[in-house]
């Protein structure tokens, strides 16, 4: 059974829950809380460039919302199929009905309650269009001719609002809006140190330093607010190799992966699934001794259980006059990312299939792959993205 979907338009900035530069994570976890709502969802995307390019999710039959690659916030909103009855639809715009089961928008109708706008194929204004073409509309067919005031409206586009003039690229990434506030903008890390978080609004919000065996439980509660949860975990089963010692020379082999894989013993997991990371807090001296970033990658094993952290991996400087450190981020490959590491051919990989514990979950691309060097792990995918971070 369907619901009827209203929809109140603001132009620029979107409608009811879907609101422009909300996160993917946030706004699949508020519909996945809804089914009955929206019953129906898609998620669309390239498989081999997940990381970078746009998502698209899909919500059947009327809406379109589209994803912007990186960040993964949400850049432009499509409304569709405006006389489909399964559900009916209402659209309007302050008092002002637009569409409904009811009533066909037209030309005149959109006219009438936006005011004049430029020529064209489309009636556009700041932050809005409406559109007279079906998707995939076929060479053979008869359009109506520009101009024509009965024409019906097809299909409604919110984007942002266009204040600088220019025309806005669908693969661009959404500028800082007040959706993301409170939120967090990037992670850098430093090996052997921790991650300096900066959080929206960046001009006026200070970076808060999380540091490996400084920071305390009290001080991620005070500073990040209390976790979503606290996961306590006792895992052994990577003590199987500690009697097997795998060296590439550099001392960052095998041997530390098995080392800190798992999980030591008398120690909590405070997840911010909201802002992409994990921190392992030993239980003995209540101090952060791992670090977990993890990048939301389409496809992979944790999609969609926490938020893309947008982090970025801090060389060291080639001189103590040297303002901007070589960096790596989240969309750079994992060979990149390794040779920065480390020059050298990296160590063994780890294979890990983290759907082995859930019998009723099937992934093309279940098992990643563990690269271990001096001070932290790069979890990866046969198609070289770098799916998780650990710093230890």
């Amino acid at each position: 059974m369907y619901s009827a979907l209203d929809i109140d338009l603001r132009p620029g900035h979107g409608f009811g829950i879907f609101e422009i530069g909300t996160s993917l994570w946030t706004l699949l976890d508020i519909l996945r809380r809804q089914p009955n709502v929206y019953p129906q969802i898609d998620i669309k995307y390239d498989p081999d460039t997940s990381a970078t390019t746009p998502i698209i999710v899909h919500i059947r039959p009327h809406l379109d919302l589209l994803f912007s690659g990186k960040q993964q916030r949400l850049h432009t909103i499509c409304i569709r199929k405006l006389r489909d009855p399964n559900p009916p639809v209402t659209v309007q715009y302050k008092d002002n009905v637009l569409s409904s089961p009811d009533e066909v928008l037209r030309r005149v109708g959109v006219g009438r309650v936006f005011g004049p706008t430029y020529p064209g194929d489309e009636l556009r204004y700041p932050g809005i269009w409406f559109s007279f073409d079906e998707d995939n509309i076929g060479d053979g067919l008869k359009v109506p001719k520009t101009g024509d005031r009965m024409q019906e409206v097809k299909r409604i586009i919110i984007s942002r609002k266009d204040v600088d003039g220019k025309a806005h690229d669908a693969l661009d990434e959404v500028k800082e809006c007040p959706a993301m506030a409170g939120e967090l903008a990037r992670a850098v890390i430093k090996v052997h140190d921790g991650v300096t978080l900066y959080f929206y609004p960046t001009a006026s919000t200070k970076p808060l330093h999380v540091r490996l065996g400084e920071t305390t439980a009290q001080d991620l509660s005070l500073d990040l607010g209390p976790p979503l949860r606290v996961h306590y975990k006792d895992d052994e089963r990577m003590k199987i190799h500690a009697a097997t010692e795998v060296d590439d020379g550099t001392g960052c082999g095998l041997s530390i992966q098995c080392s800190v894989l798992g999980t030591k013993s008398s120690a909590d997991f405070y997840n911010y699934f909201q802002h992409g990371m994990d921190f392992l807090i030993s239980e003995s001296t209540n101090v952060v001794i791992k670090i977990i970033l993890h990048s939301n990658v389409a496809g992979s094993p944790l999609f969609q259980r926490y938020k893309r952290c947008n982090w970025e991996l801090e060389g060291k400087p080639e001189d103590d006059e040297d303002d901007t450190p070589p960096r790596k981020r989240f969309f750079d490959r994992f060979e990149t990312i390794s040779h920065f590491l480390s020059p050298r051919e990296p160590a063994p990989s780890m294979a890990l299939d983290r759907t082995a514990e859930e019998d009723n979950l099937n992934l093309p691309n279940a098992t990643t792959h563990l690269h271990g060097y001096d001070g932290i792990i790069l979890e990866a995918t046969d198609s070289s993205q770098v799916v998780s971070v650990t710093l230890f």
